[in-house]
């Protein structure tokens, strides 16, 4: 009995699944039909909506390219255009030039027949001008010969003896006018003349500066020599090479002799000695350092002592260059009498004379300062004095008057106003005085000037230093530019200029200094 209900079940549990199995399988093909048709659909409209948008596009499409079309042919329009316009301008152009050229032939061609009948008509007068000149000479020929028969002379002779006469007079009144002229004018002037003089030479104090050529520097013992002279005497050529002054130490106690024809080298190397003795420390860079120092000092002073003289003076609104220059007057002489003090001393005396005269004292003493400026510049142009002082004058707007005063107190140009013969007249007197100049100093000073000069003149030279009272000329070379051959050979050509070009007693060594140096700073 349960046997045969199992079996039902199995049977009943079989159906059921059967049918199970029949409705699943009706179930899900009716659901993929309904996706089926979803998906188609779907599909359906992908493609719609694709179509359309490839539509729209491929209008998008047309119409850019008409507008880019269109562009384009406007452009093309356009420059067709221009190009159209600029061939017709150039047409325009080219036809009024033709019509312009065509002009100017026929107006050429009108002025040729115009000049034609011109030239016709002057060839006309002139034949006629020179019949007429032939007929004027004929007759004159025959009037000066009734008058050579009626004076007894010819033309010539008549002519030559007018003129001699005339010649005469004119010569024998004017020699009556001169001689009154200066009959008058010695009489009413002499007396005045050696007045002004007098008193001018009287009012203004007198100085006789003579200077030389040698500084004696005092040290407190003779130990010092020794350190001054250094290792093989390297100090002394450091201090010889730094400033171009012979350091002679010889057995003169207590005193070091420096020798130079440079008041001012002369002055920086005396000041930089001191430094040196008092600082201790003397050797080689050091020598260097202090020369250097003391160059920049002594510019200083001479700015101060310019300053001092034109304050002392009275003189105003005068240039710095020109201040400048007053000062370095201190280190120069002229025939050995100090070139400041002399320039001094004339500017007193033409302030004084100008006041005598009635004339004007201000400028007067101006340019007695400035006279002999053209005897202190940086470089020596091969000029004269009085003409370079003039144009350095001139080139700091100083008074007109004042510069023809400096440039004609040698009469190297012609005087323009009542200061200049005054300048000149003072500056003769100054330097007249018994004592004031010594010829030999200046001779000597120029030559040892134009050493230096001479071998400056040379390519690659630096520096060049006259020492020994002119018995050795220094030379200083870049040895950049200048090899050791070049400088043995230099030497050598610079001692044939010297005997060929210059005078001078004994002989002179030549000494080519070249030297190489490399510097370095540890940090």
């Amino acid at each position: 009995m349960e046997t045969v209900e199992i079996l039902g079940y199995i049977f009943a549990l079989i159906a059921g699944l059967g049918i199970g199995i029949v409705v699943g399988r009706f179930l899900l093909r009716n659901l993929l039909k309904q996706q089926e048709i979803a998906a188609q659909n779907k599909v359906k409209k992908i493609l719609k909506d694709a179509e359309n948008n490839a539509e729209i596009l491929k209008k998008n499409k047309l119409l850019e390219a008409k507008e880019k079309f269109l562009q384009l042919k406007a452009e093309h329009e356009q420059e067709v255009n221009a190009k159209n316009n600029s061939i017709n301008q150039r047409d325009n152009t080219i036809k009024q030039k033709e019509q312009s050229v065509n002009q100017r032939t026929e107006n050429l061609h009108k002025k040729e027949q115009e000049l034609d009948k011109v030239k016709a008509n002057l060839e006309k007068q002139t034949d006629l001008a020179l019949k007429k000149q032939d007929e004027v000479e004929v007759l004159k020929n025959q009037h000066l010969k009734q008058l050579e028969s009626i004076a007894g002379l010819s033309a010539e002779e008549a002519k030559d003896q007018l003129v001699e006469n005339l010649k005469q007079e004119a010569r024998t009144q004017a020699m009556m006018q001169v001689k009154d002229i200066v009959d008058e004018a010695k009489l009413t002037a002499s007396k005045e003349a050696k007045k002004v003089v007098i008193q001018t030479i009287q009012r203004t104090a007198t100085e006789a500066a003579i200077e030389n050529s040698v500084s004696i520097f005092h040290i407190e013992s003779d130990e010092i020599k020794g350190r001054v002279i250094g290792r093989e005497g390297r100090n002394i050529r450091a201090l010889e090479a730094a400033t171009g002054i012979e350091i002679i130490v010889d057995d003169t106690p207590e005193a070091i002799i420096l020798s130079g024809f440079d008041p001012v080298r002369r002055e920086i190397a005396r000041l930089a000695l001191h430094r040196l003795v008092t600082d201790g420390r003397i050797h080689p860079a050091r020598i260097e350092e202090i020369v250097a120092k003391t160059k920049k000092q002594i510019e200083d002073e001479i700015i101060e002592i310019g300053e001092r003289t034109v304050i002392d003076l009275g003189i105003h609104g005068l240039h710095p260059e020109l201040i400048r220059m007053v000062g370095r007057m201190r280190y120069r002489s002229s025939y050995g009498q100090n070139l400041l003090h002399h320039s001094r001393e004339v500017a007193n005396f033409c302030a004084t004379m100008a006041a005598e005269l009635g004339l004007n004292a201000k400028l007067a003493k101006r340019a007695g300062l400035l006279h002999d400026i053209g005897k202190v510049p940086d470089d020596n142009p091969e000029l004269p004095h009085a003409i370079l002082g003039m144009q350095l004058a001139e080139k700091y707007k100083e008074h007109p008057e004042v510069c023809n005063a400096i440039g004609a107190h040698h009469d190297e140009i012609e005087m323009t106003s009542l200061i200049s013969p005054i300048v000149q007249a003072c500056d003769a007197i100054s330097g007249a005085r018994p004592g004031a100049r010594r010829e030999v100093v200046e001779s000597y000073i120029k030559r040892l000037k134009d050493l230096e000069e001479l071998a400056l003149s040379y390519p690659g030279v630096e520096k060049t230093f006259a020492i020994q009272a002119g018995r050795e000329l220094r030379v200083v070379v870049e040895s950049e530019r200048v090899t050791d051959a070049q400088a043995e050979l230099l030497a050598a050509d610079i001692s044939t200029r010297i005997q060929t070009e210059m005078t001078y007693p004994g002989q002179i060594k030549v000494t080519v200094i070249r030297e190489t140096r490399s510097v370095a700073f540890a940090k």
